[in-house]
C-alpha cells in the first residue's frame, strides 16, 4: 500500500461512493463531502441498469442526419431548448466531429473496459455489506415492433457483437411467451443474457454512503465553493462550513465539476443531457427482465418499489426546470407497449448526465495538482461508477491499471 493520505471525495454519486470506499479500504483518511444526500442527481434517477452492453456512443457516423430526422419530428425521442442553442454550439461542434467511424471506433474501444465487467465490479463494491441486496442479475432485450427495426440498428449490434454481445433474436407470438407484458406493438425481441440492473438507485446510495462510514470513512454533508492550491497543488477544499485540509481530492460532481475545473484554470467542454423518468407506483403488471424501448430510446426496469421507465435525450442546460414532451413521450410509448399496464400513481423526475464531446469520462489526475477526475460519464454512471472508483484508489496509489487509461485522461481537452 502506498502512504497512507488525508483524502477529499467531492461528490456522493455512485462515482464518489465507489471512489471513496476503495480508497478507504486502501487504508487512506476519507471524507466524501456533498452539498446533498447520497445520490441526489443522476445517480438516484437513473434507469437502474448495469449496462455492460452500452458500449455504442450517442455520436456514431450517422448522428447529424438522424438529429435532423429526430428534431424535425416533435414525437421523437430527441428534444432541445433552442433557446439554449447559442451556449451548446462549442460543445455541440466537438460532438459531432467526433460521429465518424473512425472516432466511433475509439470511443467504443474506450467504453468497453470500463463497462463490460460492471456486474462484477458491483460485486466486488458490495460483497458481503447491506447494499449487496440491492443487485439483481438479469437478462436484457431490446424491444422492437418489427425485424426491420432491429436490422435498422445493424450498425450498434455489429460493434456489441465483436464485444462479445450476441443477441437471441425472438419474433412473433414467442415474444409473448419471453415478456408476457409486452402487447402487439412489439414484434422483435434481441435478447441478451447474464447482465444485472439495481433494485432500488436511491436506497443503494444511501447503503454504500452507510458502508463507507462502518469501513471508517466520513460523510460531510457541505458545499463545496472552491479548492486551495499551493505551489501548484492542492491543499484543502473550500466549503460553506469552512476549510477542509486535504493531500489529494476527487472531483465526482457530475455535471457540478464543471465550475470546479474552472477553479483550477481548465475549461472542460461539459454539458448536461437532461434526462428523465416516470416511476409507476403499485403497477399491476412488471416485465420479468429489464428493457430497452427502441421506439422511445427509454429503459424499463422494474425495480424494489415500482416501474421505471427512464432514457430519452433532451439539451437544454441546467438552469431551467422539467419538460413536458420527454415525459409526454415516456407516457405515451409505454401505453403502446404495455396496453395493460395500470398503476396508483407516477413519479415524474428530471435530472442531468455530464456529457463530454467523445462520450468517454474524466478519470485521473487533472495535471500535477493532486486532484483526481472522475465525472462525465454520461449514460454509464450507474454501470461504470464502481470501476472508476476502483481505478481512482490504483492511480492514487501509483499502481498502474491493467487497462489502457489515455481515452479518459482528464487533461485531454487542455
Amino acid at each position: 500500500m502506498s502512504t497512507p493520505q488525508n483524502i477529499i471525495v467531492i461528490g456522493a454519486g455512485i462515482c464518489g461512493l465507489s471512489s471513496a470506499i476503495w480508497l478507504r479500504r486502501a487504508g487512506h483518511t476519507v471524507t466524501l463531502v456533498d452539498r446533498e444526500y447520497p445520490g441526489a442527481g443522476a445517480s438516484q434517477g437513473n434507469a437502474g441498469l448495469l449496462a455492460q452492453w452500452a458500449i455504442v456512443p450517442v455520436n456514431t457516423p450517422d448522428l447529424i442526419p438522424t438529429a435532423i430526422k429526430y428534431l424535425s419530428n416533435p414525437r421523437s425521442p430527441l428534444f432541445l431548448q433552442w433557446s439554449y442553442l447559442p451556449r451548446l454550439l462549442p460543445w455541440l461542434w466537438q460532438f459531432t466531429r467526433n460521429a465518424t467511424p473512425e472516432g466511433t471506433r475509439r470511443m467504443v474501444e474506450g467504453l468497453i473496459p470500463i463497462v463490460g465487467d460492471s456486474v462484477d465490479q458491483h460485486r466486488a463494491l458490495v460483497r458481503g455489506t447491506p447494499a449487496e441486496k440491492w443487485l439483481a442479475t438479469s437478462d436484457f432485450a431490446y424491444a422492437y415492433p418489427s425485424r426491420a427495426g432491429f436490422e435498422a440498428d445493424s450498425y450498434g449490434w455489429e460493434m456489441k457483437r465483436a464485444a462479445g454481445h450476441i443477441p437471441e433474436v425472438i419474433e412473433g407470438a414467442a415474444v409473448r411467451e419471453v415478456e408476457p407484458m409486452l402487447g402487439p406493438a412489439t414484434q422483435c425481441l434481441a435478447l441478451l443474457k447474464d447482465h444485472g440492473h439495481i433494485r432500488d438507485p436511491l436506497a443503494y446510495m444511501a447503503d454504500l454512503a452507510s458502508v463507507l462510514q462502518s469501513e471508517g470513512g466520513q460523510y460531510r454533508r457541505a458545499e463545496v465553493r472552491d479548492i486551495t492550491l499551493t505551489d501548484g497543488r492542492i491543499t484543502g477544499v473550500v466549503t460553506d462550513q469552512g476549510t477542509l485540509p486535504c493531500d489529494t481530492a476527487v472531483l465526482s460532481a457530475g455535471i457540478w465539476s464543471k465550475p470546479l475545473m474552472r477553479k483550477l484554470g481548465l475549461k472542460v467542454p461539459l454539458e448536461a443531457e437532461r434526462g428523465y423518468h416516470l416511476h409507476f407506483k403499485a403497477p399491476s403488471q412488471m416485465p420479468r427482465h429489464p428493457l430497452m424501448i427502441s421506439s422511445g430510446k427509454f429503459a424499463v426496469n422494474p425495480m424494489a418499489h415500482g416501474l421505471r421507465c427512464a432514457g430519452t435525450v433532451e439539451l437544454g442546460g441546467i438552469t431551467k426546470g422539467p419538460s413536458r414532451a420527454p415525459l409526454d413521450l415516456i407516457r405515451r410509448v409505454s401505453a403502446q407497449v404495455f396496453p395493460d399496464l395500470t398503476y396508483d400513481s407516477v413519479e415524474e423526475w428530471m435530472g442531468f448526465r455530464p456529457s463530454t464531446p467523445d462520450s468517454l469520462p474524466l478519470i485521473g489526475e487533472i495535471g500535477g495538482t493532486g486532484v483526481h477526475a472522475a465525472f462525465g460519464h454520461q449514460h454509464i454512471g450507474l454501470t461504470a461508477g464502481p470501476k472508476t472508483g476502483r481505478l481512482i484508489a490504483d492511480m492514487i496509489a501509483g499502481r498502474r491499471p491493467n487497462i489502457d487509461l489515455a481515452p479518459y485522461d482528464a487533461n485531454r481537452f487542455c
